[in-house]
């Protein structure tokens, strides 16, 4: 995936929850997609650490983002139907960081990994995330 489509996919979620929460789509250097999200007062619960909705929201958008930049040219669309998220670690501020690795690419679904790391590297959630590829609607 070119720096073009990159920008373009951004772009395309502006004024939407990517936007309102910070998220970031990007390329790690082993081409896998990744988004960052910071923790601030946008994405933090009341006891100062990055709110679990949060987390997934960034994982189900990372997940969903890029399934449909597979499916983009196919006429299809993406609907997320599952996601489980494990918590593991706190994060009271800085930059989390979703790497999305494809573990399945079915006709009619995919099933995607989303490690989501703290600025240390640390691992701060596990989630797995099953999105339905259909038909797009006129």
């Amino acid at each position: 995936m070119d720096k073009e489509l990159l920008a373009k996919a951004n772009a395309m979620c502006q004024g939407t929850l990517f936007s309102h929460l910070g998220m970031e789509l990007g390329l790690d250097g082993q081409g896998r997609f990744t988004m960052t999200m910071p923790v601030d007062e946008r994405t933090k619960q009341p006891h100062g650490i990055l709110h679990g909705g949060a987390t997934a929201a960034l994982a189900e958008s990372l997940g969903s983002l890029a399934s449909s930049l597979i499916v983009q040219d196919q006429g299809k669309m993406v609907v997320g139907i599952s996601l489980t998220v494990n918590h593991i670690r706190p994060v009271p501020s800085g930059l989390v960081t979703g790497t999305a690795e494809l573990l399945h690419e079915g006709r009619t679904t995919h099933v995607w990994d989303v490690r989501v790391r703290n600025a240390s590297g640390q691992l701060v959630a596990v989630c797995r995330m099953t999105n339905m590829i259909r038909d797009e609607r006129p």
